[in-house]
């Protein structure tokens, strides 16, 4: 046996673009001040950094929150012209970049670029008094982008051009630890180009599938499949319609959001109790399951650390793999348009996605459709 590789397969086997977490997640929205202090007041965001005229940046204000390893950004335009207003005015508020750390921007640029990504933003160096960022972009499904952040040379709050922001008003944060994965909507039969797109593009894996028999209830059905990165730090779920009775909840969200884009970002946590019970004190608004749920859950995960009296009022779904289980949850959008929301998770070793709670969470999505006549 020749345990010689050919060099062809020494650069299959090499992580072209190592990447070291998500950087941050940067929502374009229609007033940047009023999204803060929600995040702030709502999800436990603490006040980071500010760019906009007082700063030298005229036609954006940007407003920057942290909350452990989180980085969210709400950029709004200052003037109703401009690619911010027009993204503004067709999805609503929603996510624009999902920036991801990396060690070499030009190089991550140039190992995409070459294989077919289109630039968003070509490698350029940005410098004040705190150091300097490379920084270089991508475009992904829809008007979505990824940006490459190489930030190893900065001490300052955010980027350059940024200034730290104080506030007297700091609420407590609410356990809330990093981004564990995001979730992208696509068209009708578009799944296949973007997990190709991740493959080919980003050397991203397929790591888990979903057809439309995972994935439906009596009215409704999507599939979805899951895109990894070499070390696991970035998992990118890409769900598109599937054929049903009635409109699925990605229909619902293509027809609101009005192309492709992020359906929703969940965000790891180590006590998910704790969390949704200070989320909910907050006014977070969660989907809710019946509790017949919680008659026969256990009998399909089998035994876990927490007692079912403690989730069930709280609606927290429970689900397992061949690794350990999960707790996750969903809130209800956090726009009017039925768009963007959140997942928080707390993984006891499970590294799936709760595959045997989707029939139970598209039923309670489906409820809420129903509701807004969107069904």
């Amino acid at each position: 046996m020749n345990d010689t590789l050919t060099s062809k397969e020494i650069e299959t086997n090499v992580d072209f673009l190592p990447l070291n977490g998500t950087d941050y997640v940067e929502f374009y929205v229609g007033n940047a001040k009023q999204a803060a202090h929600f995040y702030k007041t709502a999800f436990g965001f603490q006040s980071c950094a500010y760019a906009g005229p007082e700063t030298g940046v005229k036609d954006r204000a940007s407003y920057v929150l942290t909350q452990n390893k989180l980085r969210f950004v709400f950029t709004t335009p200052l003037q109703p012209e401009g690619e911010i207003a027009e993204h503004v005015k067709k999805h609503g508020d929603g996510v624009k970049v999902l920036a991801l750390w990396v060690d070499d921007a030009r190089k991550a640029w140039e190992e995409t670029t070459k294989r077919g990504a289109k630039s968003f933003m070509e490698p350029r160096v940005e410098k004040d008094e705190q150091g300097e960022v490379v920084r270089a972009g991508i475009h992904t499904y829809g008007e979505t982008v990824h940006i490459f952040v190489e930030r190893s040379n900065y001490n300052g709050p955010f980027l350059p051009g940024y200034e730290t922001w104080t506030s007297e008003y700091n609420p407590s944060d609410a356990g809330l630890l990093y981004v564990d994965h995001c979730v992208g909507n696509v068209g009708w039969n578009e799944m296949n180009q973007w997990v190709k797109f991740y493959e080919d593009v980003m050397g991203f894996k397929n790591i888990l599938s979903f057809d439309d028999k995972d994935i439906s209830t009596e009215y409704s059905a999507l599939m979805s499949k899951v895109m990894s990165n070499g070390n696991g730090r970035i998992k990118f779920p890409i769900n598109e319609p599937a054929e049903g009775k009635k409109k699925s909840q990605v229909e619902e969200y293509l027809d609101f959001y009005k192309s492709q884009g992020v359906q929703h970002v969940a965000i790891a946590t180590n006590n998910i109790i704790e969390t949704v019970k200070d989320l909910k004190s907050r006014g977070v608004e969660f989907l809710t399951v019946p509790q017949s749920y919680y008659d026969t859950v256990l009998d399909r995960v089998g035994t876990i650390d927490e007692d079912l009296k403690d989730l069930a009022p709280l609606g927290i779904l429970i689900d397992h793999d061949d690794e350990g289980y999960l707790l996750q949850i969903f809130t209800k959008p956090v726009e009017d348009r039925p768009t963007l929301f959140y997942e928080i998770i707390q993984r006891k070793g499970a590294k799936s996605f709760g595959k045997g709670n989707f029939k139970a969470l598209f039923e309670a999505l489906e409820r809420e459709q129903d509701r807004r006549g969107n069904l």
